[in-house]
């Protein structure tokens, strides 16, 4: 099934408590489950949910053997050993994913409405809004098309003022002038202040739209590595407007990826994602992303790197995977499930015998499923990231609106200053 599908394995060793021995074999992690299937028998030996796990920890076995523990409900240990690349990289990974567990609600049954059509009218509104919001983003990619061509236009009509402002310098005072320090000298030292004015407020305006285009679209804790899966740590990844940060668990930059420098990103399943840079004459930057929360960020790497993202035939096993029900990831029967739900909702659990149909039908028939609350969310986080462009963008114009308009003053001035000169002259 597509559900036992690993999102990492490690070989390494088992401890069977009841032969006293070792066995060797492959740790491996799946989206709810921690299982250890033996090389020699290829029977699992240990198989446990991580919704179940008390604690994991990093110990020695006999003073010397490094091992991983896990604790298990029911006061179970286990034992593993001779883990590869190393025990630290396996404790970092299954670290995260049964901290983020335990961390993610543990029921979504409580958001239901009484309607099940509810989910799917949300997803077509919030639909209808990506696609109004896509529309007014090409409209404005198109007037800022516009604003550039403008800009060029006005750059060629104030090289063109340069020249006549030097034809009519030559022509009020020729080279012949007999008398000291030419007049055009002073307009040409007002022509440098000008341009140091000019290229002070290009650098002001640079450094406002460098910072708008340095606001976060999404943070997720993650495992990060540099180059392979040999030294994964704790670590977190931002997306931004511009760029991927890979930082570590203390905020600190350990790189940026700038959105025209990221040459590829590879999908290798729903939770892992390897970034790269490539170099000519030297080594390519690339870093290993591991993290329950990957699927939140994948919708709008999507979005913001089409071009350059690649799936990975490993990827292909998690595609059919269905997202997982509150009763199937923590393993409860219906009756637990209703009984849970009723303690948590305050409502009695003796209730006349017309009326627990109705009980039944609004806990199993919530109007949000979780795949339509997961949906919902991803389409949200891409109206955030469109949101956030459009804002971008709409700053720019806003600078080049100003430039526009003190261009146009500028030139304006110019040809008036020009004319009078021009009507001297005849």
């Amino acid at each position: 099934m597509s559900r036992d599908v690993p999102i990492h394995s490690w070989p390494g060793s088992y401890y069977i408590n009841s032969e006293k021995r070792w066995e060797n074999g492959t740790l491996s992690l799946t989206r709810t489950t921690v299982r250890f299937v033996s090389n020699q028998s290829k029977e699992s030996l240990a198989s446990f949910r991580l919704s179940r796990i008390v604690e994991i920890k990093m110990e020695s076995s006999s003073f010397i053997f490094s091992t991983l523990t896990v604790l298990e409900e029911g006061n179970v240990k286990h034992w593993f050993g001779s883990l590869k690349p190393n025990r630290v990289v396996v404790y970092n990974v299954l670290e995260h994913f049964w901290r983020e567990r335990l961390l993610s609600p543990s029921s979504e049954a409580q958001r239901a409405e009484s309607q099940p059509s509810k989910g799917r009218e949300l997803i077509s509104l919030v639909a209808g809004a990506q696609k109004r919001l896509e529309d007014t983003g090409r409209v404005l990619s198109h007037q800022g098309e516009q604003f550039d061509n403008m800009m060029q236009g006005l750059e060629k009509i104030d090289s063109d003022l340069g020249v006549a402002d030097k034809l009519l310098s030559e022509l009020e005072s020729p080279s012949w002038w007999p008398f000291g320090k030419l007049p055009w000298k002073t307009q040409q030292e007002a022509k440098v202040e000008d341009a140091a004015r000019a290229a002070a407020a290009a650098a002001a305006s640079s450094a406002a739209r460098g910072s708008s285009r340095n606001k976060v679209i999404a943070s997720i804790p993650a495992v990060v590595s540099k180059g392979g899966d040999s030294d994964l740590k704790p670590g977190c990844l931002l997306v931004l407007v511009s760029s991927l940060e890979v930082r570590n668990t203390n905020c600190q930059l350990l790189h940026r990826f700038e959105r025209n420098e990221i040459d590829e990103i590879r999908v290798h399943s729903p939770y892992e994602i390897t970034v790269r840079q490539r170099f000519i004459g030297k080594p390519d930057i690339c870093y290993r992303l591991l993290s329950a929360k990957m699927p939140e960020a994948l919708s709008l790497l999507e979005m913001q790197y089409k071009k350059k993202i690649e799936f990975t035939s490993e990827y292909t096993a998690f595609k059919t995977t269905p997202v997982s029900s509150p009763c199937d990831t923590e393993g409860k029967s219906w009756t637990e499930g209703l009984l849970q739900t009723c303690q948590e909702t305050e409502l009695p659990l003796e209730v006349p015998a017309g009326e627990l149909s109705q009980l039944q039908v609004h806990v199993l028939q919530p109007s949000v499923s979780q795949a339509e609350a997961q949906e919902l969310k991803q389409m949200l986080m891409q109206l955030k990231n469109l949101a956030l462009e459009a804002e971008t963008e709409l700053e720019r114009q806003d600078e080049a609106l100003d430039v526009l308009t003190s261009s146009t003053d500028r030139a304006t001035m110019h040809i008036e200053k020009h004319t009078c000169r021009m009507k001297r002259l005849l």
